[in-house]
């Protein structure tokens, strides 16, 4: 017997993706899937690509339906997971997907969203410095956003390394439309996104003061894009240097070196740059440097799977940390193609 894994709010994007991850994973089994508005619904009917999941239904979302695991995921809307984890017993080992817990301070949580704030839990990014020690050690984390964990890992080495100004950031980062939910909206109809890509929430993004508080950046510009997709996040992350002289493959020593044991974030090789089909369905991060001679700027450029290593692989390496699994176990580097 593996360890039992309760998922909050498993009828969504991000919700399914975990489940399906659980289901080929070697020390993790599915105690139970609650989905509030789909409660009694077979899980394969919701998501008809879970046939293994076939004769499993859908539960309310309680704390006595969760109480009797020994992990509990939260895939829930922003607002939501505190109130629930609040009512759980004190030890209960859980990671949040949500935004509740992820942010440190509270004026920062107040400028971007709404309700009270819940107070910081630890950070869900292992490949940050000291980070996997703290999130083995942790009770209740705080999975990263889907943006930040692509920004965070492009942007983080380069500033700690001190070669760009924390003060100068400018991002542009395009997402699937399965980061918006899987709520019906009219601006994510098919006829509506297709052949077209639209900016949103240009300058007030909320995984802003995520990602000031995650890479050490004081000044951020961020600017998303919904892209005609699926699934997939595309980064371009340009930080002004703050050595003069910097070559790319300074730059490219600096993301080699932070991530050359990390099994999930790979510096491709010069001149290959990243590509959203190659992480598809994948745990991994891509990443690439250049130098932009004209403007004087770094430039990252980072691809993730945002319901991958942007959300359900994300928690799933967590809570292989928090339950002292290997952090690989259930989890590929390797997307899927075509």
């Amino acid at each position: 017997m593996g360890h039992r894994v309760a998922i909050a709010g498993a009828s969504g994007y991000a919700g399914g993706e975990v489940l399906r991850l659980l289901t080929g994973h070697p020390e993790l089994e599915i105690a139970a899937a609650t989905a509030h508005g789909h409660a009694g619904a077979p899980v394969n009917q919701v998501h008809p690509h879970l046939r293994t999941l076939a004769g499993v239904d859908f539960t309310a979302t309680t704390v006595e339906a969760l109480s009797d695991a020994d992990l509990v995921i939260m895939t829930l809307p922003h607002g939501q997971s505190a109130e629930l984890a609040a009512q759980l017993p004190a030890g209960t080992k859980i990671v949040d997907l949500g935004a509740d817990h992820r942010l440190v301070d509270a004026e920062a949580w107040s400028a971007y969203y709404s309700g009270p704030h819940a107070g910081a839990w630890t950070y869900g990014l292992p490949e940050l410095p000291g980070q996997r020690a703290k999130i083995a050690d942790a009770t209740k984390v705080a999975a990263t956003g889907c943006y930040a964990v692509a920004t965070t890992l492009a942007l983080a080495p380069v500033l700690a390394a001190g070669i760009g100004s924390p003060e100068d950031v400018v991002v542009v980062a395009a997402s699937g439309t399965s980061g918006a939910g899987r709520q019906a909206k009219p601006h994510l109809l098919a006829s509506e996104v297709s052949g077209s890509l639209t900016p949103y929430k240009v300058g007030a993004h909320q995984h802003v003061p995520e990602i000031k508080q995650a890479s050490g950046a004081t000044s951020l510009s961020f600017t998303p894009v919904l892209a005609p997709m699926p699934r997939g996040i595309l980064a371009t992350v340009t930080i002004r240097p703050s050595t003069a002289g910097l070559t790319g493959d300074d730059v490219r020593d600096v993301l080699s070196a932070a991530y050359q044991d990390e099994p999930f974030v790979s510096v491709l090789p010069e001149g290959v740059w990243p590509q959203t089909g190659a992480t598809l369905g994948s745990n991994s991060c891509h990443l690439q440097v250049a130098m932009d001679a004209d403007a004087d700027r770094i430039i990252v450029t980072a691809a993730v799977d945002n319901l991958g290593k942007g959300a359900a692989g994300q928690v799933v390496q967590c809570a292989n940390l928090m339950l002292g699994l290997p952090e690989t176990a259930g989890l590929s580097a390797n997307g899927v193609a075509p």
